[in-house]
């Protein structure tokens, strides 16, 4: 036997029952099953392989990664089984390849057809679900390409008119028929005999739409997943495409897969930050059905093992590891959740849900308070009843409703978000400016923390020498020592105490030779008490700084420094004042902070650990305001899926206060490829032509029906080549200058038609 065809165990671990895993070489990106349940295949960029299903493991079959050079046709983005030829696979290359691959090939070398017609990364490859030789693929560069594979090149070709497909299925049920999902939140149903134009086009998702699944059943039902962290239910089967169910999930979703036997019931996984695959019933969208939680890793990709299987799962994830799930063996989040709940609204209201038997207790002193509903003053909750079903598969319980508002003095708003957005500064000036600024807009907005947070950044990163470390109003004039705070103040003094411990007998020693110089009229042992009080061997705990803090705000006299005194410049000497608390910021700060031992990377990991404080808290507005000003300083240190996690968190809370500049703002100083190609997308405008009233194809002036030219200036009678303006009631326009002389001088449309233009 070759050693190549040789079958070779792999590293096997049986976790329980029939759940199982295995370790790969490489991360994965996609898998698929055969038809006969018998193989699955796992594809990456660095991995290829095949590997059988049997009782006691995965058991490596065949390695399809052959050849004395490495190959970019190898690295894959997607692969396929075809579920009616047992040895046809078609994988996507990262290099705008379609390639299949037949198994029946003698040779090591399995596969069998090259297309390289995309020009980009192909995300997606689909074999139709009845017919042998037909391949569909969906690219990075914007196109479909559905391939004969008795033919050495594609046959047909589908223009989305818009940025990179993500996703392309064939129907179940209709012969004819494909669904694609694009990076712009669109999904488009083409029939593929009519490559010209598609059937139906519809906005899904705000964000790129990731995948997309027709339901095994029912013949009209597609669901999908986009960044917007969504699976809706689509009933294509009517005449107007209608959002039947909506999931909300609290990461981006990558992957969709319906559950065999299960009508309501799908797989998903998400793309970043949550590594779980859930099951979800879309009749109950609040908690998943079911929850696998066994990678370590985001999860790449599904696949239920059977097309009649409901009870195993395989899936295969950046982890490098693949797993066969057993459902039995899933956890069932319904069964640890808590059965009340609470919500805020977004004018202080209280809504709380409980059982029935908590809601008829006693009143409790808040209840007072008690919204009162339509048709009457009511006191008591709202009860809902629901016909019992055999066939549902949850607890029947009955439960209550109430509404709580706020009192009416208190002020519960959003109103410190949207001006802190407003005002905060994140480029166009030195970076210790950036930091005074927004330590200011947040001191003005009752924000102590962050006013703190942001002069400590100053205070680590600025240049030993920068001016504006030297004066005393940019540290802290009002007297408020709690320059390191809550999450920072422990770890910076413990690091200064162990990094510092052999240099503070120096430091004390030039203080006071100092000192003596400066104040020759005070006496000595003022001044050692007060050096022994500021730089004691003995480390600061949590009692003494509050001490400090409270010592420093009952102050008798404060101590006028000298001119020559190496923290304030001569101009200065006369109008600045210390307190022996700010005596303290400014020597320990700058003398220690910035000796030669302490260079500004040794703060990253405080700073770190703050900015994860700060998103774990839910202001990410903060995490991402400092991740933008401390630049290259700091984002070196954080992963990159987290940092856009965050940004994502923080454009759509901006977006959602509708402060677009703002949000335009982040994403340019954005270095997240995933960010920036926000600022990217494009917007599709279709247009009728004015003649004959149909849509308008997407290349040149001319309408293809009446052979017309659509863009002609109202005004002048010749063709718009650049900037079209037109008048949204009557749909006439010209000329941006032809338009706007007109409307100067009449109210009424240059084209004759009685309407009143208006120009905005």
């Amino acid at each position: 036997m070759q050693p190549e065809v040789m079958e070779k165990m792999t590293r096997v671990s049986a976790v329980s029952g029939r759940t199982m895993f295995c370790l790969l070489d490489a991360p994965a990106n996609a898998i698929s099953v055969c038809r006969d349940a018998t193989q699955v295949v796992v594809a990456g960029r660095n991995i290829f392989k095949i590997f059988g299903l049997e009782d006691e493991g995965f058991v490596e079959r065949l390695n399809l990664r052959v050849g004395r050079k490495p190959s970019l046709n190898f690295s894959c983005a997607d692969v396929m089984w075809h579920q009616m030829e047992e040895n046809l696979l078609a994988t996507a290359a990262t290099n705008g390849a379609v390639v299949t691959w037949n198994l029946a090939r003698p040779c090591r070398n399995k596969q069998e057809q090259l297309f390289t017609e995309h020009k980009r990364t192909v995300n997606k490859v689909c074999f139709h679900p009845t017919e042998v030789n037909m391949l569909l693929s969906g690219s990075q560069d914007g196109f479909m390409k559905c391939f004969d594979l008795r033919k050495k090149e594609s046959v047909s070709t589908f223009s989305g008119q818009s940025e990179s497909v993500r996703d392309v299925q064939f129907s179940m049920k209709d012969y004819f028929t494909f669904a694609a999902s694009f990076e712009n939140g669109n999904v488009q149903l083409w029939d593929i005999r009519r490559p010209d134009r598609y059937e139906r086009m519809f906005t899904a998702h705000t964000g790129p739409v990731f995948c997309c699944d027709w339901h095994p059943e029912d013949r009209g039902w597609l669901a999908t997943g986009g960044r917007d962290k969504m699976v809706k239910v689509w009933d294509m089967s009517t005449t107007r495409v209608k959002e039947i169910y909506c999931v909300q999930t609290i990461a981006s979703v990558a992957r969709v897969k319906w559950r065999p036997e299960r009508r309501h019931h799908l797989a998903t996984c998400s793309m970043m930050v949550d590594h779980n695959i859930y099951v979800w019933d879309v009749r109950r969208p609040f908690i998943p059905f079911a929850t696998f939680e066994e990678h370590k890793d985001v999860t790449t990709g599904i696949v239920w093992r059977n097309q009649h299987d409901p009870y195993f799962l395989l899936s295969g994830s950046k982890d490098s590891t693949l797993y066969q799930h057993m459902f039995k063996d899933a956890s069932r989040p319904l069964e640890r959740a808590n059965p009340e709940g609470l919500s805020f609204g977004l004018f202080g209201d209280l809504a709380f849900a409980a059982k029935e038997s908590l809601m008829n207790a006693s009143p409790s002193v808040g209840e007072v308070g008690r919204k009162t509903y339509p048709g009457g003053d009511r006191r008591h909750p709202i009860f809902f009843f629901k016909k019992q079903d055999v066939t549902e598969q949850f607890a029947q319980v009955s439960s209550a409703l109430s509404v709580f508002e706020s009192d009416a003095g208190t002020d519960v708003n959003m109103d410190w978000f949207i001006k802190t957005a407003q005002s905060y500064l994140l480029s166009g000036k030195p970076f210790a400016e950036l930091c005074e600024h927004n330590a200011q807009v947040a001191k003005r907005l009752n924000r102590p923390q962050e006013s703190t947070t942001w002069t400590m950044l100053r205070i680590m990163f600025s240049e030993p020498g920068n001016p504006s470390l030297s004066t005393n109003h940019n540290l802290n004039k009002s007297g408020n020592l709690s320059l390191v705070n809550s999450f920072s103040m422990k770890e910076m003094s413990a690091a200064l105490n162990e990094r510092n411990k052999e240099n503070r007998q120096d430091n004390l020693h030039s203080l006071e030779t100092n000192l003596n110089n400066n104040d020759e009229n005070e006496e000595t042992e003022g001044s050692e008490g007060q050096a022994e009080y500021l730089f004691g061997d003995a480390e600061l705990d949590d009692d003494e700084m509050y001490s400090m803090e409270h010592d420093n705000q009952a102050a008798p006299e404060p101590l006028q420094e000298k001119p020559d005194s190496p923290h304030v410049s001569g101009s200065e000497a006369e109008s600045l004042c210390l307190t022996p608390m700010e005596s303290f910021s400014l020597i320990s700060v700058s003398q220690l902070l910035f000796s030669p031992h302490l260079p500004p990377s040794f703060f990253c990991p405080i700073v770190k650990e703050m900015l994860c404080h700060y998103a774990e808290q839910g202001d990410v507005q903060m995490a991402v305001s400092v991740l933008i000003v401390l630049g290259d300083r700091i984002r070196k240190e954080i992963d990159e899926l987290m940092q856009e996690h965050w940004y994502m968190s923080y454009i759509d809370l901006l977006q959602r206060f509708q402060l677009w500049n703002v949000s335009n703002e982040v994403i340019k100083l954005s270095t997240c490829g995933a960010i920036i190609c926000l600022n990217q997308a494009s917007t599709s405008l279709h247009i009728n032509c004015s003649n004959c009233k149909r849509p308008m194809s997407n290349k040149g002036w001319i309408c293809d029906r009446c052979h017309q030219c659509a863009s002609v200036c109202a005004v002048c009678h010749h063709v718009v080549k650049g900037l079209f303006v037109w008048c949204q009631g009557c749909s006439h326009g010209g000329h941006l200058e032809h338009m706007m002389e007109w409307l100067k001088q009449s109210k009424h449309c240059p084209a004759g038609c009685g309407h009143l233009c208006e120009y905005t």
